[in-house]
């Protein structure tokens, strides 16, 4: 088991050349280094955070949807009772195929399109209720607003929010302090809660896709703690939060029938989410982490592998901005949604080359204030 431990923690590939641990282990007084050891600390927040959210769902969330009107009663009809077919589906499979069908036809003396119907119908019992959805996302909407505020207000603070360059600075002999830990662990606790969670809630069809998307961030978070890239991790974290809370409080509207609310925040979940991903992740962050830290620093084992991780990150930013620009484009085309009416004040649908000019506009405005930002002096 040693020995395992010893390869794992193996200072070559953790740290920057002639940087061991013995050299974190035993900081100045008062100083404080980030140790993997604290990451322990984030499973009992998780268990807490769970509880808050339980606690939250039950006296908060609940009467707000009662107020809109959201009742817990399911939109589809049940499934008549029949043993045959819920044991079938239950130990068997949930979407049986021709062959299964047929026997069932046979056994019941069915029609097979009867079967189907009661599979179907069966499936959507197990769909979790709009209730259920409003209290997960509103609960997700207050905790991303909560520490997107949190983060801001910590990061305004700090001088790598002004200039990423104080990211790389003295590292890895940076000090942990407490907002930074907190900001940190919470985080962390949350994606540990939400992967206990998922084994409580209700099943869906992404659960394998989620519990590893869960379960990547917890290890790129763990990852980037262990070898103190605290300072780059807490602007990913920022930076990801930015839109989250947009698109939580889209479904929010969506879920309590306010259609054009909705159309609007989608808008503006699009906006920024391109605009945080696509524009300020690479331009920014990548471009601290890839260049800037190759220049104070240089490279090591670990470097390759927490940039690789941000390139693959980055990747998918691509294919999830694709996805949302084709939803985007049917919907103007289509004229399923009504969100035109947001950028163009009236009922009618704007034409797409009008829709990308003001996209493009309001786009040229966050970044235009990023710049402004960007430019103020640094804070101690």
């Amino acid at each position: 088991m040693a020995a395992l431990s010893a390869w794992f923690w193996n200072e070559r590939f953790w740290l920057p050349h002639n940087v061991t641990w013995a050299d974190l282990a035993d900081p100045a007084p008062g100083v404080e280094y980030p140790k993997a050891g604290h990451l322990l600390s984030a499973l009992p927040l998780a268990l807490g955070i769970f509880v808050v959210r339980i606690l939250f769902e039950r006296f908060v969330a609940r009467p707000c949807a009662s107020l809109l009107h959201i009742h817990a009663a399911s939109a589809y009809r049940p499934a008549a009772p029949n043993k045959v077919l819920e044991m079938v589906f239950a130990s068997i499979t949930k979407c049986p195929d021709k062959r299964h069908l047929d026997g069932l036809s046979k056994q019941l003396d069915w029609d097979v399109r009867k079967v189907q119907r009661w599979f179907r119908q069966r499936r959507n019992q197990e769909k979790p209720s709009v209730l259920i959805k409003f209290c997960e996302s509103m609960w997700r909407f207050t905790f991303y607003l909560c520490i997107f505020t949190y983060g801001i207000l910590f990061l305004w603070q700090s001088t790598w929010f002004w200039d990423t360059r104080h990211c790389w600075y003295h590292y890895p002999y940076q000090v942990l302090t407490p907002g930074l830990y907190t900001y940190y662990v919470t985080e962390l606790a949350f994606y540990w809660s939400l992967m206990f969670s998922q084994f409580t809630d209700i099943k869906r069809k992404d659960f394998v896709i989620m519990f590893v998307h869960h379960l990547a961030t917890v290890s790129l978070i763990s990852f980037s703690y262990a070898n103190n890239m605290l300072r780059v991790g807490s602007l990913v974290m920022c930076v990801h939060d930015a839109s989250d809370i947009l698109l939580e409080a889209a479904k929010l509207a969506n879920y309590a029938k306010y259609q054009r609310i909705c159309d609007s925040l989608f808008v503006v979940f699009s906006a920024v989410f391109f605009i945080t991903r696509l524009f300020i992740f690479p331009l920014w962050i990548l471009n601290s982490t890839l260049f800037e830290s190759w220049e104070i620093i240089g490279p090591y084992p670990s470097w390759w592998l927490f940039n690789s991780l941000l390139l693959v990150l980055q990747v998918l930013h691509v294919i999830w901005s694709y996805l949302i620009a084709g939803i985007a484009y049917k919907a103007i085309v289509r004229g399923k949604w009504r969100f035109a009416s947001f950028l163009s004040g009236v009922e009618h649908p704007v034409s797409p080359a009008l829709l990308l000019h003001r996209l493009l506009f309001l786009f040229l405005y966050f970044l235009s204030s990023f710049y402004s930002l960007t430019e103020k002096p640094t804070v101690s």
